[in-house]
Formats: C-alpha cells, structure tokens, sequence
C-alpha cells in the first residue's frame, strides 16, 4: 500500500482549493513586487508599517554586527542573550505584568502555553473560530478538549459545567480571518464564576487596539487576575519576529520548565529582538499609526457598502468581504491582481464552507488614495463577474 498524493492535489485543485506561494521579490510592504509584478498590497499583517522602517532595520543591522546572525542555542543552554532579556523586561512593562517570555512564533507560544498548563485530567475550552495553533495546542494537551460557540456565553458556560480537573479558556483576541473582538469580559466574567483561567492570543491586537496599542486587553482594561496568559506575535504590528507569553513570575517559570516548544528550540537571533525592541519604541510613541488605521477603516468600510459587498463585522484593519464560493473568491482576487490590486482570498479548510471571502488588510503605510485606488478596483471586479458562479459544492 502507497500514498496515493496525486489523488489528494488533483482533488484539492478541482474543489477551487489548491494553494501557491507567490514570490516576494521585494521588501515587506504596501507596494511590493510578487513573481516579477508591482502590486499594491492589502494581504500583510503588517498593520503599523514598521516591517520596514529604516529605524527598525538599522536596529537589526547594529544587533547583527554586535551579537552575530544567529541565537546559537536553546534560552536553557546558552542561547539567552542580554537583547533577549531586554526584550522580555519590555514587554513585561508595556503588558503591565510582572514576566514576559520570548519564543520563536506564535505557533509555539500557543502549542508551548497550553501544552505546560493542560494535561491528561484537565479541560480545554476554545472558541470555534480560534486559530490552527490554538485548535492544535488543544488537542496535543492530552486534556479534554471542546469548542464553544464563536463569541457565545452560554455556549461556554454550559462546557464548563461539564469541566474537570484544571480548566483553560482560550480565544484570540482579534479573530484572524474575521477581524470581530473577542467578548472577552464576558469570557473572563464567565470562566471566573467557575473557577477557571483565561487565555488570550492577542496576535492581531498588539499595536492596534488600546490607547497605547497594548491590544485587547487594554482595550477592554482587564487585569493580570482576570486574563492570566497573555500571548503576543511580534511578526504582525511589531514588524519583525517571533512572539511572546506575558503573565506572572509563577506562569512564566512554569514555561521554562514545561514547555517543551521552548525548552528544545533555538532562540532567535539576538539581532531580531534588538530590532523588535525598536519597534516597540515605535509602537509606542507613534500614535499616528492607530490614527491613521481608523481612518483607513472608516473610508473602506463606507466605500464597500457602497458597492454593494458584505463585510463582515470588523473594526481592526482586518476587514474580509464576504464572498461565498472558492471559486468566486479567486474571480475577484484574479481579476483585482490584473489591476494590481493583492488581496488573498480565503477559503476552506481556514474558513467554513460556503464562506470564502477576500481578506484585505489594511496597514498605516497605505493612504487615502491607496483605499481608494481599492475601492475603484474592487467595483471593475465584481462588474465583471458573471452573475452566478459554479455552486458551493466546490466549497466541499
């Protein structure tokens, strides 16, 4: 017996779902260059524009002539450098928490958090729109593991009644591929009558929300008790690397012990947190980019209602027109790259059937004009889309 791959791909191209990477042949940006052709860009998550500010590559350019290219070894070994630790005491400060702990990604801050803290004997609870890695986290637990209802408190509430042993809650903080906020006071307000701790992956939401882009949690003012793991991505808004898990000196020493995405990986290069740290500075002290951003929102949304197209309820730079078919979301993704228009589409399995969408993304380096120049692309595509297109069963 053999694998049979080509029967797996051919499927996987005629249900509309076959996925390429495309070529970037130049910096991270809102104007980029992808397989030889000059687009203008709404498909990074690079929400603030610090992926390429010159302060930020500087900072990386001066860490990597003073600390080398590489991290050289796991943290435990002798791999902790001092920009790492700096890094850590920073993010510690601008979370409001006494430890903050650096990781490689976000994929393995979220399999590394709740893989120490859940295990055989314990509950997982996640919101059905959470993220891969916190879907994944959950089931390499070894706990009890289920998914409540999106954003749904009666949903949580009657999982957790059925809950033993310790009880982790977890949701995103911005949902990725719907841009809506998590309830997230609800979340706590619920989990806290039963005895339960919260977890929040707030990728999407450092640098964007709050007063001083400390993400959701500040947006919504909870505390340490109430949100008591915090985890952050550093490749989003902070325009570099890696991520972060923020939390109590207790939290952060159990990580260090347990988990194990953390114990056996390689740290980044020190160079990378050094611009990482410049980029916090930037986050901080910049609050034109928030500014902007909301504005850009603004202008989008009201463009896009009047086309004619269904946005879903966002008010982050994440904002996906809601489409339908795979087959319709790649129509228009296609013929907006004729007019140099990138914006991805998105379709099953990272979202549900039936709901394929285009994702833009918008970013404090686009302008007025840049949305506009969207607005007036977007309105040509859907033009000339037939007005059916093949059924959802290419959804399948």
């Amino acid at each position: 017996m053999s694998f049979n791959l080509s029967s797996r791909l051919a499927e996987r191209r005629a249900a509309h779902l076959y996925r390429q990477r495309p070529l970037l042949e130049s910096p991270q940006g809102v104007r980029v260059v992808v397989d030889g052709q000059p687009l203008l860009a709404f498909c990074n998550n690079d929400y603030l524009g610090l992926a390429s500010h010159p302060a930020v590559i500087e900072a990386f350019a001066e860490g990597a002539r003073r600390w080398g290219v590489g991290g050289g070894a796991s943290h435990l070994v002798v791999g902790h450098s001092q920009p790492h630790h700096e890094l850590e005491e920073a993010l510690a400060e601008f979370t409001g928490r006494p430890r903050a702990l650096l990781m490689s990604s976000g994929y393995m801050a979220n399999l590394g958090a709740v893989t120490a803290l859940a295990g055989q004997g314990d509950t997982v609870l996640e919101d059905r729109l959470n993220h891969a890695s916190l879907l994944d986290a959950g089931l390499l637990s070894g706990a009890r593991f289920s998914r409540y209802l999106h954003n749904d408190m009666n949903s949580l509430a009657s999982r957790l009644d059925k809950s033993q042993g310790n009880t982790l809650v977890i949701t995103d903080g911005v949902f990725s591929m719907d841009g809506d906020l998590a309830e997230l006071p609800g979340v706590c307000a619920t989990a806290a009558e039963r005895g339960a701790w919260v977890m929040v992956d707030d990728a999407h939401g450092f640098g964007c929300l709050g007063n001083n882009g400390g993400g959701i949690v500040e947006h919504f003012g909870l505390s340490v008790e109430q949100v008591p793991v915090l985890i952050g991505t550093l490749g989003k808004a902070f325009g570099t690397a890696g991520a972060f898990v923020a939390g109590s000196e207790e939290l952060i020493e159990t990580l260090i012990q347990f988990a194990r995405p953390y114990i056996y990986t390689t740290s980044q290069p020190p160079a990378v947190a050094c611009a990482t740290l410049r980029s916090l500075q930037l986050l901080q002290g910049e609050h034109w980019r928030r500014e902007r951003l909301a504005q850009l929102i603004a202008q989008f949304r009201i463009g896009v209602a009047d086309i004619g197209l269904e946005l879903m309820n966002s008010p982050t730079p994440i904002q996906p027109i809601l489409v339908g078919s795979s087959e319709r979301a790649m129509a228009l993704s296609a013929a907006l790259r004729e007019q140099g228009i990138l914006v991805t589409a998105i379709r099953p399995p990272t979202v549900p059937r039936g709901t394929a969408r285009l994702r833009v993304t918008l970013s404090a380096a686009h302008t007025e004009n840049d949305v506009n120049q969207l607005l007036d692309a977007l309105k040509r595509a859907v033009a000339q889309l037939p007005v059916t297109q093949s059924s959802e069963a290419h959804d399948a």
